[in-house]
C-alpha cells in the first residue's frame, strides 16, 4: 500500500521534512514513489514552511493512498493557506500588470 508520509532530512536538531508518497513497507527515510513537498517546522521569517504540488496529493489519494495523521493535517493547512492567498495574489497580479492600452496602431503603407 503506498501512503504519503514525511521523510526526515536536515542536521541534528534542525529537521526538514519531505512530504512523500512511499510504499508502507520501506523505511521512513527509504526509497520512495514521488516527492511531493516540503514541511519546515522551523522556518523563520520570509522562508517558505510548507509547500505541496496539490494536483499530485489529489492524484495519490484518487489512487488510494493513505496520509499519515501529520500529513493529512498539512494538506488541510495548506488547502486553508492556498485559499486565503489566492485572493491577495489576484489583487497583487492586477497591481502589478499595467493596463491595456485600447488604442490601435494604423497600418502605414
Amino acid at each position: 500500500m503506498v501512503t504519503i508520509r514525511l521523510a526526515r532530512g536536515g542536521a541534528k536538531k534542525r529537521p526538514f521534512y519531505h512530504i512523500v508518497a512511499a510504499d508502507s513497507r520501506r523505511s521512513r527515510d527509504g526509497r520512495y514513489v514521488e516527492r511531493l513537498g516540503y514541511y519546515n517546522p522551523i522556518a523563520a521569517g520570509g522562508e517558505t514552511g510548507l509547500l505541496m504540488a496539490m494536483d499530485r496529493v489529489e492524484h495519490w489519494l484518487s489512487k488510494g493512498a493513505q496520509p499519515s495523521d501529520r500529513v493529512a493535517k498539512l494538506i488541510k493547512d495548506f488547502a486553508k493557506l492556498a485559499k486565503t492567498a489566492a485572493p491577495t495574489e489576484a489583487a497583487s497580479e492586477a497591481k502589478a500588470k499595467p493596463a491595456k492600452s485600447k488604442t490601435t496602431k494604423a497600418k502605414a503603407k
